[in-house]
């Protein structure tokens, strides 16, 4: 499964505006819930909500991936953001995070999950393709970003 596969226009936002890590996984929550996929918004966000209290989903380098697993849904349900102010987030590397990806799926998908996980990861791991999206003036520019970025690792 590809990144821009889970991803269109109206799951991604720049220039997010939150205070603090929990307005931007509630406003990301929010801009996910426009895929249609969630059965339950409530149980949703206590699912990602627990999983942040196990350790911070800020992973470090301005990224957080916030996400978690639950029934609640009838697909992968994501949302990226970038942040127009880089919030705190507890990160492993003390930095305030900037980018944010929002991934939520089925109890049952475990493993579609974690290789989901790690392609995000890595893509976000990239200075280039942080810088890159810096750049983004629009949803779509950045939906892009992600297909090409997809496209070069498929090529290597």
């Amino acid at each position: 499964m590809k990144v821009s596969e889970i991803l269109n226009e109206k799951l991604i936002a720049t220039g997010l505006e939150a205070a603090d890590k929990y307005e931007v996984i509630e406003k990301m929550i929010e801009l996910a819930s426009s895929s249609g996929n969630m059965t339950n918004k409530v149980k949703v966000k206590e699912c990602v909500l627990e999983r942040e209290k196990l350790v911070s989903t800020g992973v470090g380098k301005g990224f957080a991936i916030p996400h978690g697993k639950t029934d609640e849904i009838k697909d992968i349900v994501a949302a990226f953001a970038i942040l127009k102010t880089p919030v705190d987030f507890d990160s492993i590397d003390l930095e305030p995070v900037k980018y944010v990806f929002l991934v939520v799926g089925k109890e049952s998908l475990l493993n579609a999950h974690i290789k989901l996980l790690s392609k995000i990861s890595r893509m976000m791991n990239k200075e280039e393709f942080r810088e890159q999206l810096d750049e983004a003036k629009s949803p779509s520019e950045v939906l892009n970003m992600f297909r090409q970025e997809e496209q070069a690792a498929s090529e290597s």
